[in-house]
Parts: C-alpha cells; structure tokens; sequence
C-alpha cells in the first residue's frame, strides 16, 4: 500500500505541475491569436519538444514499446519511417510553412492558410478542411483517452473509466486556460520527463537481467525472430508489405495539423534550424528507448517466467518492478505526459477549427477578440465532450487507433501541404477534390482490410487528383505569384561571399 502512495504521490505532484503552468499561459493570453498560436513567439527548443511530445504520445510509451514486445523489430520500421518523415518535415516544410502562413494573409490555422493561399472566394474548402481535422481528431483525442483509461487501470487498479475521465479532466483545465501557449509549455516539461522515463527503464531492465549479453541470450531463446528487422531470414510478401507499411507512416507528417501548427507559431524562420536539431535529437533517443524497452522488456519478464496480458503496458509494469515507488511514479507520469501532450495540443486545433474555420466563416459579423477566446474555450470542452464518449466504448489497440487517424491527416492533408508550399499551379478545386479522394481512400482501404497501411494509397490518390483537377482549373494570378516569390526569397539559405568576391 506504500507504494502505491508514493506512485499517487507523485502523480499528484505532476498534475499540479501542469495545472500550475497552464494557469501562467492563461495570464499571458491576451488574444484569440495568443490562444490559438501563442502570438507566432516560440522559441526553437520550446517548438522542437512541444511538437514531439504532441507527435508521439501514448504511442511512444505505450504503443511502440508494446509492439516491439510482441512482435520485434519488424515493428522498428515505423521507428524509422518516423524519423525519416520528421526529418524532411522540419528541413523542407517547417521554413516554408513558417514564412508562407504569415505572409499570405496571416494565416493561424491549416485550414485558413489553404484558403488565402489558393484565393477560394467559395470558402468550401476551408470549411471542408476544418470537417477533416474534426472528423480525424475525435478518433486521436479518443484513442489518447483509452490511453489514460488503460493506464490508470493497469496502474493502480482503479477502473477503465476513472483513470479516463481524471485524465481527461486535467488535460481540459490547462488546455482550457492556457490554450496553445499552456499545451506548448507543458510539452517541453512533459517531453523531458518522457525522454529521462525511456532511457532510463530499458537500462534498468539490462542491468537487472545481468548485461547486454544475457539479455541478448534471453531474447535469442525465447523470440529468436524479435532481433531480425525482416522476422526472420525468409523475405516474404507479407514481410515486404509490412516494412512498406511501417515506412510509410513517415507520409504522415506532412499534414498532421496538431505538428505543423508549431511550425507557424516559431518567432521566426531562422528559428527553425535550432528547432530542427533539438527536435530531432529527442526523437531519436526517444524512439531508440521505446524500441529497447519492449525488447529488454521482453528479456526481463520472460527471464522471470512472467506473462503479461496486455503487452502496451510492458513500460508500466517495468518501472513498478524495477524502480523505487516514488521514482516509479515520476517514471508513471512519463506515460500520462505522452498522452496529454497529445490531447492538448489536438484540442487546441480542434478549438482553432471550430471557431477560425467553422464559426467565422458563417458569422454575419466579425466577433470581439474577447468573444473569439471566450468561445475557444468552449469549443474545447465541447471537443473534449465528444472525445470522452467515443472512448467509452473503444474498439482496437491504442496503435490501431493512432493509426487511422494518422493515415487520414496524412492521405488528407500531406499532399496538399507540400504542393501549396511548393507548386505554383495548385488551384483551390485541386485542393478540394484532393483532400476528399485522400480522406475517403483511408476509410474505404481500412474498412476492406487490404495489408498495406492505408496512407500509401490516400497519399498517392490525392497526389494524382489534385494535380490533374489544378491543371484544368488554373488561372495565373498576380497576386499569388508575388506571394509565392516573396516566400521563396524569405526562406531562401543566405549565402556568404569571401573578400576576393566582395
């Protein structure tokens, strides 16, 4: 009973944290663009983990390291299509995407920038894009309130819906106060817990098991196949189209709005470089943690004769074993910050949708700055709402879950991203008849349960759609020219000439 004190204490002690950090946001938001982008002032190191923790919740903790449990490293491809998508990401779309949303009609959402960019005077295409993101982001928020219902279940034995709902509960109040800053601020404090939390337990579980070496016999014995990154030495169909699949979960990036927003909201497009570094580091050592968590997990329980019935919670049961209570805990809050990153910063989109893409577009007259932050609020506990009730009756793995709605921002909104940044040609009908063939591909691959990861297919229809409507419908148009240039120029490298030249 003493240590689960010591775990509810610490747990106690993290949510005061980020209740108290989302009470400082709330006193320095003064304007809807604060609360929606935290008036475009991030620093780098604040925007790099902000945007990982929000990238990776639940999954990292609990998703991940569970699928390397029970099926190896064949499951390590995500790991590295991730960083392969998070690198060209921050390198091609973040500078971009940083100078082009501001310079075309200081764009604060997705949705908005697609709108000013492609001069849609029809406003069907804003108005479709907040639709998408609603529709995708009730299936995140979902699966990240599974996440906290699981946990607190596996954690301290407390039912499925307590843990949700006290979840759920805490990440409204910051999120509800703080608004994008407060999300922001407590992703840096919730990333560094999660990066300390997985280093830490995969090197315990080695040390508790003798070394290296004896982890590696004990893997070798038990899943021989878990150390092959092709599961074992035959390369079969089925193999060729999982590692495509797991790849391919680097498209995603692309058109996730809860990642790219932090892009727009850096103070500035050198920042990104920075940003870019940091960010990048703590994904890596992030996701080379979670692979040998499920992996020295594996070692470390089987060793001990010692069967785990759900294997998404083999980085909660490992920091009970093997760590102080107190410890343990802080380890435990690691996991709740992966979750609530993720639902934060997805309910301030979801908020900047509702009211930015939804409600303004339809308003007969332009509401008060305080009325936009008053119905911000509202609109996330309404979000919130919704997210809670899905999750009460969830269907498929936390995994499965994150899945799906990663394939449908990525089929939906990558290709539209990377050729409104970077094609002169896309037209607003392109756009829209690409965005709608892109997120109906995802639901109709998912529902006929082909093998291969649905974003691929999403991904390239869209593609193919949009460029082929935006060929027949495009107009040259001075005005958007002169925008694209300018962000060319403003995102171009300086170059520096030596004194010969000069």
């Amino acid at each position: 009973m003493s240590d689960e004190i010591f775990q509810i204490g610490a747990i106690v002690i993290y949510f005061a944290a980020m209740l108290g950090i989302g009470f400082y946001a709330y006193k320095k938001t003064d304007s809807h663009e604060d609360y929606l982008l935290a008036g475009r002032k991030l620093p780098p190191g604040v925007a790099a983990l902000s945007a990982g923790a929000s990238d990776m919740s639940g999954w990292i903790m609990l998703g991940l390291p569970g699928a390397i449990f029970a099926f190896g490293l064949i499951e390590g491809w995500i790991a590295i299509g991730l960083t392969i998508g998070a690198y060209l990401n921050w390198k091609f779309v973040a500078p971009r995407l940083r100078a082009y949303t501001q310079r075309s009609r200081n764009s604060i959402t997705v949705p908005s920038f697609f709108e000013n960019r492609l001069r849609d005077q029809s406003r069907v295409l804003r108005i479709a894009s907040g639709v998408v993101i609603l529709v995708f982001f009730t299936f995140y928020v979902a699966s990240m309130m599974v996440a906290g219902g699981v946990f607190f279940e596996q954690s301290f034995g407390s039912t499925y819906l307590t843990g949700m709902l006290l979840v759920a509960g805490v990440t409204l109040a910051y999120t509800l106060f703080g608004g994008f800053l407060g999300a922001s601020l407590t992703d840096v404090v919730q990333g560094v817990i999660m990066l300390i939390a997985l280093i830490l337990l995969p090197v315990m579980a080695v040390v508790a098991i003798g070394g290296l070496g004896p982890t590696v016999d004990e893997l070798n014995r038990v899943a021989p196949d878990h150390l092959s990154l092709l599961a074992g030495s035959a390369l079969t169909g089925a193999t060729v189209v999982s590692v495509i699949s797991a790849l391919a979960w680097g498209l995603g990036y692309f058109g996730q709005p809860h990642i790219i927003v932090r892009f727009m909201a850096l103070k500035d497009v050198p920042a990104v470089k920075p940003a870019r570094r940091i960010g990048m580091t703590w994904m890596i050592v992030s996701l080379l943690g979670a692979v040998a968590g499920g992996l020295a997990g594996l070692a470390f329980f089987s060793s001990r004769g010692i069967e785990l019935g759900d294997p998404e919670t083999v980085m909660l049961l490992l920091a009970q074993t093997l760590l102080h209570p107190l410890v343990a805990g802080l380890v435990l809050a690691a996991v709740l910050a992966a979750i609530m990153s993720t639902v934060s910063s997805q309910l301030v989109v979801c908020s900047s949708v509702l009211v930015e893409d939804l409600y303004k577009v339809v308003a007969k007259k332009e509401p008060t700055p305080g009325f936009l932050v008053a119905m911000g609020r509202v609109c996330v506990l309404v979000v919130a709402a919704v997210g809670v009730l899905i999750a009460l009756n969830p269907g498929g793995t936390i995994l499965e879950l994150v899945g799906f709605a990663w394939a449908g921002f990525g089929a939906a909104f990558g290709p539209i991203v990377l050729l409104s940044l970077f094609w002169r040609k896309l037209t607003n009908w392109g756009a829209l008849a690409g965005m709608i063939v892109g997120a109906a591909t995802v639901f109709i691959w998912d529902a006929a349960g082909f093998a291969l990861y649905e974003i691929i297919p999403g991904f390239v229809a869209n593609m193919i759609v949009a460029v082929a409507v935006s060929l027949a419908t495009f107009r040259s148009n001075a005005e958007v020219e002169e925008e694209f240039d300018d962000t060319v120029a403003m995102t171009a490298p300086v170059r520096t000439v030596g004194p010969a030249a000069r």
